[in-house]
């Protein structure tokens, strides 16, 4: 029987958190340690409770889906070369600054909720280190934040759905141990959930990170424990001290980081690169990442790029938010020639850019028979009550001022 199976046999009948006490003290024998032993586990003590963690090594030149952790090394050094601002960016880090960071815990949220394994890896050296900190049983969550906190740089930070889950969840169990463990200060995060959505969710229904090892970064799992079983097993652990199932999860906690270090190495290669972006729809996507970040430059360049693409709606969304970034450069040719265009559209923005044009035509070139035509073609563009009795009210404005200029 697989262990999958074992553990929802068993979910009934195991102790659940709040009646859980410490059941075994630094000083006496841990249960099963040979077999903690033999997955390379050490204790570490702190006062009077304990934790265990464990180490794993491997070398730049493995491959993780598409890419080798030397391809990661390198993609985080070509961020020097980036001019602007950019939510991933790496610039002035180096390939050890970045923690990739993971946590399982016994619940979705609230303070019931117990974090029994912390996770990192960062590229060191000449290899990838993943660390890993478990929680033995919920009276030693002192030496466990104690350790941790020791030896990570939680100033750069690499998650996935952490500044919502991750963090604060570490937030909430570092208030009961804060009076004898280091502080937790502001740190830098690169949450690669929100990048992913960003960019993938026109692909997939889902943007759980497993979709996007399989859909992007080519990773498939086999024999994974699922993660809604990890609570299950922990409180498995408590109760007959057996680490069989632990194992598997810190397994799949591992894999979790390491897809990480992947998709951080992918994401920043679409960004760093305009030729891998070879579909429409992702090379648009950043363009709007670009200039929702403030970076106008790349922005301009990605703008342009999609619109060289086609006729289609994405290129003449782009071509339309290239128009607005054009007006407010004082461009106002070519931002006229391209909202021309995209008004002639089928696209969903012909409508904007109609107005954007009728605006252009009157306060900046003060032809207002080109404005009211502008205008009338707009009104023509929607069946929406408001945007129509918006479009009106311009018009008898310009019709107006278009009276008196005739008079004068």
């Amino acid at each position: 029987m697989s262990m999958a199976k074992k553990l929802q046999r068993m979910k009934k009948h195991i102790v659940r958190e709040e009646k859980l006490e410490p059941i075994v003290k630094p000083d006496k024998k841990i249960r099963c340690w040979d077999a903690w032993e033999a997955a390379g586990a050490k204790l570490f003590h702190f006062e009077d409770e304990y934790c265990i963690t464990r180490e794993m090594n491997y070398s730049l030149e493995y491959k993780h889906g598409h890419y080798t952790f030397a391809d990661a090394e390198k993609t985080i050094h070509d961020w020097a070369a980036f001019n602007g601002n950019h939510p991933l960016s790496a610039k002035g880090f180096l390939p050890s600054d970045l923690f990739f960071f993971d946590i399982e815990t016994t619940g979705l949220s609230g303070t019931g909720s117990v974090i029994f394994l912390l996770g990192t890896a960062r590229l060191n050296g000449s290899r990838v280190t993943v660390n890993q900190y478990f929680l033995p049983s919920p009276g030693n969550e002192t030496a466990l934040y104690a350790k941790f906190l020791k030896e990570t740089d939680y100033t750069t930070l690499v998650t996935y759905n952490g500044k919502s889950f991750d963090w604060p969840q570490v937030k909430s169990r570092h208030t009961f141990v804060r009076e004898r463990v280091p502080s937790l200060p502001s740190f830098g995060h690169f949450d690669l959930y929100h990048a992913s959505r960003r960019l993938f969710k026109h692909t997939m229904d889902s943007v759980k990170l497993v979709n996007v090892e399989k859909n992007i970064l080519g990773i498939e799992r086999t024999g994974d424990v699922p993660g809604h079983l990890a609570p299950i097993i922990y409180f498995d652990y408590v109760e007959r001290g057996d680490p069989e199932g632990v194992l598997q999860v810190m397994k799949h906690n591992e894999r979790d980081i390491l897809s990480l270090i992947t998709l951080y190495t992918h994401i920043s290669r679409l960004v760093l690169d305009e030729s891998l972006r070879s579909d429409d729809r992702t090379a648009f996507e950043i363009a709007k990442w670009f200039e929702s970040s403030g970076n106008h430059a790349a922005a301009r360049t990605a703008f342009e790029t999609s619109v060289k693409r086609g006729e289609g709606e994405i290129s003449n969304d782009a071509a339309y938010r290239l128009a607005i970034q054009l007006k407010r450069e004082k461009s106002y040719s070519e931002a006229a020639s391209l909202l021309e265009r995209v008004s002639k559209s089928k696209s969903t923005r012909a409508f904007d850019a109609a107005i954007e044009l009728a605006k252009l035509y009157e306060h900046r070139w003060k032809q207002v028979g080109q404005a009211i035509e502008a205008a009338e073609q707009a009104l023509e563009l929607t069946n929406d009550s408001v945007k129509k009795r918006e479009v009106e009210h311009r018009l008898t404005r310009l019709k107006r001022k278009m009276s008196i200029f005739n008079e004068n």
